[in-house]
């Protein structure tokens, strides 16, 4: 079966969520969101572009920092409303935190609570004061933005 754009399911704000891993490791990296003018880019680049919520435009994984994402394949779900973006992952790392991973806290489960802590076997990568010090405090990146989300 060939599935085109139109055969994928957006949802009302025009949106599906990208999962990206590593095509090497299997790992997961990050989660991002595409419309389709960001889907087309990277499809077009061969690399990823995601559209940012927050600021409502898109923006290219690594445009900041230099850590791009080359794209190996792209598969969707069974039905079709998530894309599994598979990347070769350029640089120290996915996240905007200095981690090569996003998904860096565990999330433990107690009587009654959820508690967050951040996974200590996760190493630091890179110094994202450093990468993102042109920014200035006042602002983050839309990489940064959408990886809060």
């Amino acid at each position: 079966m060939e599935v085109g754009m139109d055969n994928l399911k957006w949802d009302d704000q025009g949106l599906i969520p990208a999962i990206v891993q590593d095509a090497v490791s299997g790992r997961v990296l990050m989660l991002a969101y595409m419309n389709r003018e960001a889907l087309q880019r990277s499809l077009e680049s061969g690399e990823t572009w995601f559209f940012s919520r927050s600021r409502g435009r898109l923006w290219h994984k690594g445009e900041q920092s230099g850590h791009v994402q080359k794209i190996e394949e792209i598969q969707t779900d069974c039905d079709r409303d998530t894309l599994l973006v598979r990347v070769r992952q350029q640089g120290a790392g996915a996240c905007h935190e200095g981690y090569i991973s996003c998904f860096h806290y565990v999330v433990e489960l107690e009587e009654q609570a959820v508690r967050i802590r951040l996974d200590e076997t996760a190493p630091q990568t890179f110094d994202p004061g450093t990468v993102y010090s042109e920014q200035g405090a006042q602002s983050k990146s839309p990489a940064a933005e959408s990886m809060e989300r």
